[in-house]
């Protein structure tokens, strides 16, 4: 029996990798003749930089940058050379065997999940530490970028990371302002790009769709999410409109771009770098699905198990272990899901590892336990 197992995070409890572990132990008491591919899935958001440099044995470095609130905290970029990547990886970033990629993570230093609930606040949070980690990929001679923008703590169009790459900001006395939280737009009159850095081809690892502004975009979706006010929304729309409209100007750049799908990611960080350092959106699910090779995978596997922290609706909607299984299925795959709680009905197939009634803050220590349980009981 073959078993691909392919977990994505338990968010606040397990990585892709220790979740994909956890079933595998079991897997392994149980039945020990079987043959597991162990394959952690990523979202784009939280270990998305640390997932993918694995699955290509890459090279992680860590450094020290800004946090979303200015606090210096611990970071990764993975470096991972073409001729590790499938040629469907290549052709899409159009990048050469000989070169290199460098994979970002967004979240690992200008991350919601950095902030504790009274720090969350889109005001005073900046992705200047996001732009410090591209910084160090170009100086390290990178051939391409790849930023995963899930899991944010900023609504403030990438300028955070944009001031980190060389774009500064000035008042209407011609004063350079620093780290630009939208607290301080009200105050910002010009920007200055004649010292931004000149980038590498950015990707950006996306599947939200929703423009920059409107009852759509990054502010009204997001933003509360990230701790905005609902009476501070209006305002901040505002200020958004008003940085867009300045930086398109100061870069050259079409408004319009404002209405493509994808530019209200990460609080508009992916229309930021599009419009300042030519960025270009890629479909995250699509290019996790051919960097892990998850067909071929598939097809080759007899069982198939995966799993997040929570599966319902959403996770139905063409992205990661709902993906998956319906790929899986539609191969003739038996999928078996298994997660902290489910938002669709529990079967054969559907497991919910934490029991009924259990507290959560006693539940979160014992996940991998739970999960091994689990897939114990369902094998």
């Amino acid at each position: 029996m073959r078993v691909l197992v392919a977990f994505d995070k338990f968010k606040d409890a397990l990585t892709a990798a220790q979740a994909c572990e956890a079933a595998a132990t079991a897997l392994r008491a149980k039945h020990p003749g079987w043959t597991l591919d162990l394959c952690p899935l990523t979202d784009g958001g939280e270990g998305f930089c640390e997932t993918l440099t694995a699955a290509a044995n890459g090279r992680l470095e860590h450094i020290e940058v800004s946090g979303p609130r200015g606090a210096t905290v611990n970071a990764s970029i993975g470096y991972v050379a073409g001729r590790q990547l499938t040629a469907a990886v290549r052709d899409r970033l159009g990048l050469k065997p000989a070169g290199t990629l460098a994979t970002i993570g967004m979240a690992s230093a200008s991350g919601l999940e950095l902030l504790p609930r009274n720090q969350r606040d889109p005001w005073r949070t900046c992705s200047y530490g996001t732009g410090e980690l591209i910084h160090a990929a170009v100086q390290a001679g990178s051939d391409a970028i790849l930023l995963g923008v899930g899991g944010s703590a900023t609504n403030e169009l990438g300028l955070g990371a944009l001031s980190a790459l060389g774009l500064r900001f000035h008042d209407v006395g011609g004063e350079q302002l620093y780290v630009p939280t939208p607290e301080i737009w009200p105050d910002i009159d010009s920007l200055d790009r004649r010292k931004l850095m000149s980038l590498p081809p950015v990707f950006i690892a996306c599947d939200v769709t929703n423009p920059l502004l409107g009852p759509r975009g990054a502010t009204a979706t997001f933003g509360p999410q990230k701790g905005l006010k609902p009476d501070d929304l209006p305002r901040l729309e505002t200020e958004m409109a008003r940085m867009a409209s300045l930086l398109c100007a100061t870069c050259g750049q079409p408004l319009s771009l404002a209405d493509l799908p994808g530019t209200g990611a990460a609080g508009g960080i992916a229309f930021g770098l599009m419009v300042a350092c030519g960025a270009q959106l890629v479909p995250g699910f699509d290019l996790v699905t051919e960097w892990l090779d998850l067909p071929a995978r598939i097809a080759t596997a007899d069982l198939v198990l995966t799993g997040e922290g929570r599966f319902d609706a959403t996770s139905l909607s063409g992205k990661g272990p709902g993906s998956l299984v319906a790929t899986a299925r539609r191969l003739g795959k038996t999928a078996h899901v298994f997660a902290g709680s489910l938002g669709v009905p529990t079967d054969d197939l559907h497991h919910a590892v934490t029991p009924p009634g259990l507290p959560l803050a006693e539940a979160l220590p014992r996940t991998a336990e739970m999960l091994a349980a689990a897939v114990s009981r369902a094998l």
